[in-house]
This record gives C-alpha cells, structure tokens and sequence, in this order.
C-alpha cells in the first residue's frame, strides 16, 4: 500500500482507538505503590498517581468508589489498587481507573510474603503455560476444607444448586495453624492417589493475614504446583491474595465462586448474555467516568479564563467576512472556466464546420456508419449518406474516378 493511500487518523481518532485497545486487552490489574500529587476536587472525584523507583502512572479514583475506601489519602502512602487501564483520550495519558483501594501490608509477614512470592514466580510456578486446564463437565469434584469451616457449606449449597448430579469427594484437613500445610498436602496427596475427583476445590473462608497464613506456604505450593489434578482455589474475601492463589490453576474470589467456576450452570447461553449484558454496563461505566474526568478539566481550565465577549464577537464577524470573500472569489473562478470550457466545445462542435459549407460522407457497414476519408472508398455499388449543415441525404454514385 502507497503512503497516499493509507487512512490519515486524527490525534483523536488514534487516542480513542488505543483507549478501546488497552480496555479489550487489559481486565481488572492489581498494583502496589506510593501515592504522589494527591488532588481530591469539589466533585468528590481524586487525582493523584502511582510511582515505585522503576516508574510512575497516573490514577482517579471517582466519588463512588472512593466513598468506600475509610480513610483519606496522602501524598506518600503505600497502597495497593485494583483498577482498569485505559487512557484519557484529551490529553492522550495513560490512566489507571481505580475501583478499590486499601493500604499496603506491613510488618515482617507481609515481608515474608512477597519475598516468597518473588522466589515462586521466578521459578516459574505462577506461569500461565504450567496451569492446567480446568474440565467443563468434571465427572466428580474433590473438597479440600475443615469440615467446621462455614465456606463447606456455602461451596456444597452452591454445588448442589448448580449441578446436583455431580458426587463430590470431601478431603478434611485443618485450615488453619502451624499444622494446616502439611494437612492440606496430605490431603492433596490422597486425592491424587484415590484418583476419582476430576478437580479439587481448596477453600477457606476470609481473615487476617495471619488467619490466611496456611495457604502461604512453600512447600504446600510445590505440591499445588506438582498435582496432577487441577486445582481452583476460594481461600477468604475478593481481596484476600495468598500463595495457594498464584500457583492454582484458577484462582476464585470466594469459596462460593471456587464452587461456582467448577460446576457451570445449565444454562450457559443466560450466563453468556448476562456477560455481555455485564460488559455493556462496564463499557457505560467507564464512558461515564470519562466523560465526568473531561468536565473536571473544563471547570478547571474555565476556572483560570477570563474570556473577552466583545472580542470574540469580532473574531466570528472578522471570519465571516473572510468566508464570503473567498467564496465570492471562487464563485468567480468558477463562471470564468465554465465560459472558458463552452467556448472550447463550442470550437470542436462539427455543426460548425458544416456550417462553413463542408459536407461529411458516411459509409455503411454491417449497419454502423462511419466517415469515408479515403477516396477508394467511394463506389458505385454501394449507398452512401451525405450529411450537410442543414439536414442529410441518401446517394449512390453513378460513376466514380479516383484521381492518380
């Protein structure tokens, strides 16, 4: 394709066409860092940005989400948020919407846990390509919990609600302690070798950090990682991040949600409508929230302006005389060529040459006539049509003398 050929986008067209890209490519994202240049404005909305030593993002935060955070931010707090990534088309910025915020964990656990966390996924065990692909209609599901737990029976209530049919194989172990990782990999282990569950849901209701603090074992993540069964996990509340997490084959907000991943409704073609009926509220979410950033801008910038009516009065008037001036002009240019133009065909018109006294022989051939240039093609066995300025004749020449 030529350079001239290709579609000239404006900075507009290109800015919203990276916005939908970044909003199809990128679902909701967790990111930790330090608050910089907090703004809250009148609307209720924030403004501020994300830095860490490797780079810097900026964020909003709207009034109602941000109702729901506890405490007001500052410039300089470590927090943790979970967002969608787009960009904000007037200015072409990259932007992080954020839905939750909290403040980061503290304290030598918290430590713990993202240096665990760092150890695991450079060995690779977080990796997208060593998950195992979670059965569409397992045959049976395996349940590894206290049997005290109260997520056993919101995960046995939902399982029985969407998909009765299917047995379900409990393992119990403890889920909490100095003794609940070895549990829970012993209880792995007998699923592996029973061999008669086609997954295994590995659930806990929510807590502290402390509470969760099973499910942040190494070990009990190598044996997660090596199953030959894949695992979904439901361990605490959607906010609640653990090991068992990152190194399952899926990963569920809730034990509710482990059960509800495991066994798919029936009904699949409501779920799906219902998805999209969810990404259409999303998309007019987001459009919104967008549109709410722009008017932020605008009582910003009309904030510090002063504009002078009367001046600007002139300036339309001043365009306007311009306007009709260049369009007289061309309306001109265009009736001098239009003249220019009849003029030339008026010169090319054959009635006029007729009209100077010649006259144009035509020959007929298989119905079509043409005009005689050469004499040779004059004879006396064939008609021939004269035409004249005033009107044309039917001849046929009696005799015919070609000139040497």
């Amino acid at each position: 394709m030529s350079e001239i050929s290709r579609e000239i986008l404006s900075v507009g067209d290109l800015n919203r066409a990276i916005a939908a890209s970044l909003e199809d490519r990128f679902d909701t994202v967790w990111v930790c860092g330090e608050i910089s240049n907090f703004k809250a404005y009148d609307s209720g909305h924030w403004y501020f940005s994300l830095k860490d030593e490797e780079g810097q993002i900026r964020c909003v935060m709207f009034r109602g989400r941000n109702g729901q955070v506890g405490f007001m931010p500052q410039s300089g707090d470590l927090v943790e948020v979970s967002a969608s990534l787009g960009m904000y088309v007037p200015r072409g910025d990259i932007q992080l919407t954020i839905q939750t915020l909290r403040r980061a964990g503290m304290g030598g656990l918290y430590e713990a846990f993202l240096k665990l966390k760092a150890k695991l996924a450079k060995e690779g065990l977080f990796d997208e390509e060593r998950k195992r692909e979670i059965p569409t209609h397992p045959r049976s599901i395996g349940i590894i919990t206290s049997p005290q737990a109260a997520a056993l029976k919101d995960v046995l209530s939902t399982l029985a609600r969407r998909a009765p049919h299917i047995p379900i194989v409990i393992y119990p172990t403890l889920v909490q302690g100095p003794d609940a990782p070895a549990g829970i990999i012993a209880a792995l282990k007998a699923a592996e070798k029973e061999n008669t569950v086609d997954i295994i849901l590995l659930v806990r209701g929510g807590g502290s950090i402390e509470d969760l603090w099973a499910f942040n074992d190494e070990q009990l993540a190598y044996a997660i990682a090596s199953s030959n069964i894949p695992v979904v996990s439901g361990v605490g509340h959607e906010t609640d991040f653990t090991i068992a997490d990152f190194v399952a084959d899926l990963r569920a907000p809730t034990p509710t949600g482990a059960a509800e991943l495991a066994a798919p409704r029936k009904d699949q073609l409501l779920q799906e409508l219902d998805a999209m009926k969810q990404a259409l509220l999303q998309r007019v979410d987001q459009r919104i929230e967008r549109e709410a950033q722009t008017l932020d801008q605008l009582a910003l910038r009309l904030s510090h302006a002063l504009p002078n009516p009367d001046r600007m009065r002139e300036q339309i008037m001043s365009w306007q005389l311009r306007l009709n001036q260049a369009w007289s002009v061309r309306i001109e240019n265009m009736k001098r060529n239009q003249s220019h133009y009849q003029s030339q065909l008026e010169i090319l018109n054959p009635q006029r040459t007729l009209e100077r006294g010649y006259a144009v022989i035509l020959s007929k051939n298989k119905d079509q006539l043409h005009a005689v240039r050469n004499p040779r093609e004059l004879n006396t066995e064939q008609g021939f049509q004269v035409r004249l300025a005033e009107g044309q004749a039917e001849v046929q020449f009696l005799k015919v003398l070609h000139e040497p």
